[in-house]
């Protein structure tokens, strides 16, 4: 089964690229097996889904794309909402990047796999940078009207418990065009690890609301990489600048070396 789309598909398990459904599932074995000829098991790589939204801070995509790819044993595909791709050009991105037309050309028919459902099962690891004032306030009530955010809080025991009834699965969505990625956040499964890199104007980070939205984001079990106190580019000085990128590649490479412990004990 594949996406009709003839680009590079989820459901393709070719090198570099989201191994989807089917892929997901455990290999049925054959009727007539031979050990001996068996193919040697090799360990896949950790895979990290780099989220991006509408501050200026997704103007360091490439370099924080470049960065990641520079760690052994790591695959990073990006998924943008449709105000960050403002600040960068997607051909400075050397991974696979979705965005919402991809979300609603890949699904034709309710057969067909759900792209934001796919990244879920796909990544190890989610890392939101930037993530902005706009895009804090829908992960923190729940909205989820674009790829990045509705993959967040899905959960996928409860689409195939509405499947298995015979319940239709529908997701309201506000807008002609909902974005990708809060649709991803809103279906992760909160026993891997996401990462938040808050990014917005010194006023917008000291507003009231902001830490209470913070906190509901850590309640939740997401862990913050602070933002940082430097002149902005809109001119204002203070907190409110996304954190730098080296920080945030050690901050992944300390879940990426817990994770390589945990699998070993």
């Amino acid at each position: 089964m594949r996406y009709s789309k003839p680009c590079q598909s989820p459901l393709e398990a070719s090198p570099g690229s989201l191994p989807g459904v089917e892929a997901i599932r455990p290999h049925m074995e054959s009727s007539v097996s031979c050990p001996a000829a068996a193919a040697p098991v090799t360990e896949r790589p950790f895979r990290v889904l780099v989220g991006v939204t509408g501050s200026v801070a997704a103007l360091k995509l490439p370099l924080l794309v470049s960065r990641l790819l520079d760690i052994p044993g790591l695959e990073v595909a990006v998924v943008t909402t449709e105000r960050a791709k403002h600040f960068y050009s997607p051909q400075d991105i050397p991974v696979t990047l979705y965005s919402d037309a991809d979300e609603w050309e890949m699904w034709k028919c309710r057969s067909d796999p759900v792209l934001h459902i796919d990244l879920r099962r796909w990544a190890d690891l989610m890392l939101v940078a930037p993530l902005d004032a706009n895009t804090l306030g829908k992960v923190a009530s729940g909205v989820c009207d674009n790829l990045l955010w509705r993959s967040l809080v899905l959960r996928l025991r409860e689409i195939q418990r509405d499947l298995c009834m015979g319940v239709e699965v529908r997701v309201e969505v506000a807008g002609p065009s909902p974005s990708s990625q809060t649709c991803v956040i809103r279906a992760w499964d909160c026993r891997k690890p996401l990462l938040f890199c808050p990014a917005m104007n010194t006023a917008m980070w000291k507003h009231p609301i902001t830490a209470q939205q913070v906190g509901l984001l850590k309640a939740f079990g997401y862990v913050e990489i602070p933002c940082v106190a430097k002149k902005l580019v809109c001119g204002d000085e203070g907190l409110g600048a996304m954190a730098e990128v080296g920080t945030i590649v050690d901050k992944v490479k300390e879940v990426l070396f817990w994770h390589g412990g945990s699998q070993q004990s």
